[in-house]
């Protein structure tokens, strides 16, 4: 996969991108990257980006002619149209679906903005998806574009040192994932559950499942509404909500 991050601010990105799996990534030539200041494609003689939005209005807006020929100037040679996502507060809300969504494309291209925002024509015309990572404001896409980058990346193939890792992640699955202990068994009179030592791997799943369950019960009900649930899992949750003090095993 190459991912072109457009930027006005490079030097924010390139540390994250350089460091931990994603560097791994790189260097096992799974993933590279560029990161483009479209500072660099305007005609302003003064190298704007931004100017004063019609109608009036505090803030300024980012111009299209800099983000239009900085895309263009990138994705000239592409085989394929493009995925080019726009960074926005105002965009579809970011989730692991989309990102596994996103990580069976050969090449993204993400817009991180600035200022008070985009001019339209760049949303309507230009950008193939708009995402936000969450109902908040940041002061730019950069950080929104650095999350989407190592989402995506760590489910590349081979990239995560366990192939199962990504697909048993929190969300991965509709549920929160199950609590997870390792040694010692005995940290300070706090124990492991005793079913996870017990080597019976169908009890051991089962724990999982109920406990990935309760989980996502007490923390995010919002989730379970929007699961098909298997008849195993609907018994395990009659159990769950019926009982406050619930704990497998």
């Amino acid at each position: 996969m190459h991912i072109d991050i457009l930027t006005l601010f490079p030097e924010m990105v390139s540390g994250v991108l350089d460091a931990s799996i994603l560097k791994k990534a790189q260097d096992k030539e799974k993933f590279s990257y560029n990161l483009v200041n479209f500072r660099d494609y305007t005609e302003n003689k003064h190298q704007k980006v931004d100017d004063y939005p019609y109608g009036g209005g505090a803030g300024m807006v980012l111009t299209p002619q800099p983000v239009f020929d900085a895309v263009e100037a990138i994705t000239k040679d592409k085989g394929t149209k493009a995925r080019i996502i726009l960074m926005s507060p105002q965009g579809e809300p970011y989730t692991q679906q989309k990102a596994e969504e996103l990580a069976k494309e050969d090449s993204l291209v993400i817009i991180c903005g600035h200022y008070e925002g985009y001019d339209e024509r760049i949303r309507e015309h230009l950008a193939t998806d708009e995402l936000s990572i969450g109902d908040y404001v940041l002061t730019g896409g950069e950080l929104g574009a650095m999350v989407i980058a190592d989402s995506v990346v760590r489910l590349l193939p081979d990239v995560l040192g366990n192939t199962e890792s990504a697909s048993k992640d929190s969300f991965s699955t509709g549920l929160l994932e199950h609590p997870h202990y390792t040694r010692p068994a005995d940290f300070r009179g706090m124990t492991v559950p005793e079913v996870l030592l017990s080597g019976n791997h169908a009890r051991i799943d089962e724990w999982r499942i109920s406990q990935s369950l309760k989980r996502t019960y007490d923390r995010r009900k919002d989730l379970i509404n929007k699961l098909s649930l298997t008849e195993k899992q609907h018994k395990l949750l009659n159990e769950i909500e019926e009982n406050e003090n619930y704990k497998a095993y």
